[in-house]
């Protein structure tokens, strides 16, 4: 059986001080769920995650409305069983008044679904970007102030085909978070006049792509590469190997500092590629650079940090800060089956390092995504730029709610 490890944590040093001398908070802690994937093909952005949530923390100094906050960390490995047994224990053992997570698409499904089960406890999404999660059947108890895998991708299907990639081949994992990142590339890549000839839908936590390298077509203009975590790393390290010289386009995690950060010799031909997301690593906004400082002084390159904070510690920074701006909201009151939190939740605007996250409807985020491309710095280490910004982006893309249909391995399709 797939070990999971399950921790219980007060944060640091540094919020442990902010309690000494008599400044203790009033009132019995409040309890947080922190649920990421800390094995698995996500295990280094998980990590990075869990960093993210506890900054939005310690910037706080560990407390909210007068209220100790304490964290209770679990382990999932991207598998939706994992996440739920994993939740299921924090929410019927630990008691957890809110919970924060997951990170993988599967997973959130999984985990929205098993939220309608707790109507007492209240869900906020971690890092999780399927569309389904909150476009299909929503439960009334689950947040997501995150944009999703498709809202990422808003801006590449014309940039590609500007830059004359009128064919492209599309490589990805097969479970509900690339389904949504290709339907957000396809739906406006089609639209312009782009085609998409061969999907290649491999499996999660794959180590061979010899069969999938041999089908790219003579013919196509370049690939787009959905993979995360290890995947990312095998896969390149094999298209290398094979003499691979299609150019390459990057899904939101593909391009993620987690995956730019691994040594090997493919990684300098990531040089160049364009992709789309919820960050640029050197995006020149005043609260981007604040939040950068802030996770480089918290957590450095020598204690485990990334030179730049991953999507995953911006994402999961995002829905911890907008939990605990929530409980400021209503002074830490969660009582009345937490319905007046989340009510405050529904109507958060919140103020993130991108620029202002608001929920709609269906309590999903409308917020920002950048157009990247990957350069490397004098240092040798390797970043996206913007290429372009595009604000309030909703999750149906701006097409006709009655024209709209999630993605899937087969929807959209254009070849």
């Amino acid at each position: 059986m797939t070990k999971r490890v399950l921790m219980r944590s007060v944060l640091g040093a540094a919020v442990l001080a902010a309690f000494s001398g008599g400044a203790f908070a009033q009132g019995a802690p409040i309890k947080i769920g922190l649920l990421a994937t800390l094995e698995g093909p996500f295990a280094a952005g998980g990590a990075d995650g869990m960093r993210g949530a506890e900054l939005a923390l310690l910037q706080r100094g560990g407390t909210v409305a007068g209220r100790k906050v304490e964290i209770i960390k679990a382990s999932s490995n991207a598998n939706p069983d994992v996440a739920v047994n994993a939740t299921r224990k924090l929410v019927e053992q630990d008691k957890v008044d809110i919970m924060v997570g997951p990170l993988s698409g599967g997973e959130g499904i999984a985990v929205k679904d098993y939220s309608k089960t707790q109507p007492g406890v209240t869900f906020i999404n971690g890092a999780s970007g399927a569309q389904a999660t909150t476009l299909v059947n929503p439960s009334p108890n689950f947040f997501r102030f995150n944009t999703e895998g498709a809202q990422w991708m808003v801006g590449l299907g014309k940039a590609a085909y500007d830059k004359g990639y009128k064919r492209v081949m599309v490589i990805a994992e097969d479970y509900a978070f690339p389904y949504s990142q290709v339907q957000g590339f396809m739906s406006e890549f089609c639209r312009v006049g782009g085609k998409v000839p061969v999907k290649a839908w491999v499996p999660l936590g794959g180590k061979d792509y010899a069969s999938t390298i041999a089908r790219i077509p003579k013919d196509v203009d370049a690939l787009l590469v959905v993979l995360g975590g290890a995947d990312a790393v095998n896969f390149l390290n094999q298209y290398e190997a094979a003499g691979g010289d299609k150019p390459l386009m990057g899904g939101s995690i593909t391009v993620s500092q987690d995956i730019l950060n691994y040594r090997g010799k493919r990684r300098d031909s990531l040089v160049g590629t364009i992709a789309a997301g919820p960050l640029a690593d050197t995006f020149d906004g005043a609260e981007w650079k604040a939040f950068v400082a802030d996770y480089q002084k918290n957590f450095p390159v020598s204690k485990g940090g990334f030179p730049s904070p991953s999507l995953f510690a911006l994402v999961y920074y995002l829905n911890m800060k907008a939990a605990l701006d929530g409980l400021e909201a209503v002074k830490g009151d969660l009582s009345g089956g937490q319905l007046k939190y989340r009510e405050a939740l529904a109507k958060l605007e919140l103020k993130g390092p991108t620029g202002a996250v608001k929920l709609d409807g269906n309590r999903q985020a409308i917020g920002t995504t950048f157009v990247t491309e990957v350069v490397k710095d004098s240092k040798g280490d390797l970043s996206t730029r913007v290429l372009k910004k595009v604000d309030n982006v909703e999750q149906l893309l701006g097409i006709p709610k009655d024209q709209f249909k999630v993605g899937s391995r087969d929807e959209p399709n254009c070849p």
